[in-house]
């Protein structure tokens, strides 16, 4: 089965899950630079965040984009679409 013959609201959790693990990942290294819990590189956690970041915005413009859809699921996937743009400018701005 493709992604885009699923059902909105779990491709919209699946996105909301793919999000919040890499905004979690991208904290990791963040947190580490200031209180120095382990002298491990931190660049591949990041680069894993950013990309599981990526993957979840591009699930919700794949619900964006399908034709015959609730205004409620529309208005879901916005939503998304916008905090994990915010959250990827500002982690880009961080590293």
């Amino acid at each position: 089965m493709k992604w885009f013959d699923k059902d909105e609201n779990l491709l919209l959790q699946r996105s909301f899950i793919f999000g919040v693990v890499g905004i979690a990942l991208c904290l990791i290294p963040l947190f580490n630079n200031y209180f120095q819990f382990f002298n491990l590189p931190t660049g591949p956690i990041n680069g894993v965040g950013i990309g599981l970041q990526f993957f979840g915005l591009s699930i919700a413009v794949l619900v964006l984009r399908k034709r015959k859809i609730s205004e409620e699921v529309r208005d879901k996937a916005k939503k998304m679409i916008l905090v994990l743009a915010v959250a990827l400018i500002f982690f880009f701005m961080v590293v």
